[in-house]
């Protein structure tokens, strides 16, 4: 993943300035990257592009699922089906 070196922070650096880099990120609509001990920890995104980003997340969710059901109802055998009262009787 490609990241603008701009928009790369230090924690340490974002402690003393997080009011200005959330106003900027507000703003710009631009997501800010912070780093810890030279590793990238987090991001900070504007929460419209958060809301977009877990819609997606669920779909792709639900559309695992639907591929899941897909696949067992290709070997599905409705005479080989045992009701709840013979589970229950077990």
């Amino acid at each position: 993943m490609l990241v603008n070196s701009d928009k790369i922070i230090s924690i340490t650096k974002l402690q003393r300035e997080l009011t200005q880099k959330l106003r900027e990120v507000t703003e710009s609509g631009e997501s800010v990257y912070i780093m810890k001990n030279n590793t990238m920890e987090a991001v900070m995104m504007p929460f419209a592009e958060y809301a977009h980003l877990k819609k997606l997340d669920e779909l792709f969710e639900q559309l695992e699922i639907q591929a899941m059901l897909k696949k067992r109802m290709e070997t599905y055998n409705p005479d080989k089906v045992i009701s709840w009262e013979d589970i229950q009787d077990v």
